[in-house]
C-alpha cells in the first residue's frame, strides 16, 4: 500500500480516529529513543531556555495555569 492510499483512507477517520492515530505514531516515535535528532535551531532553543531557567528559575507557569488557558482558548471550561 503506498502512503497516498493510506492518507486517504487516514482522511476518511472521524477527527477523533486521526487524534488517536496521530498519537499513536508519535507514541511509536517516542518509544525509539536516539531516533529523533534535534535540529540545530531546536539545540540552541533548548540551550536559550534552560539558561534563562537558570538565571530565574521562579519565572515559571503551572501546569494547572497552561492547562487552564488552553482549555479556556479552546472554550471548554
Amino acid at each position: 500500500m503506498d502512503l497516498s492510499t493510506t492518507l486517504l483512507q487516514v482522511k476518511a477517520l472521524t477527527i477523533d480516529d486521526r487524534i488517536w492515530l496521530v498519537q499513536a505514531i508519535w507514541d511509536s516515535i517516542s518509544a525509539e529513543p536516539g531516533q529523533l535528532e534535534l535540529t540545530e535551531a531546536q539545540s540552541q532553543e533548548l540551550s536559550r531556555r534552560l539558561t534563562d531557567h537558570k538565571i530565574n528559575p521562579q519565572a515559571v507557569v503551572s501546569w494547572h495555569n497552561v492547562k487552564a488557558q488552553a482549555l479556556a482558548r479552546a472554550g471548554i471550561h
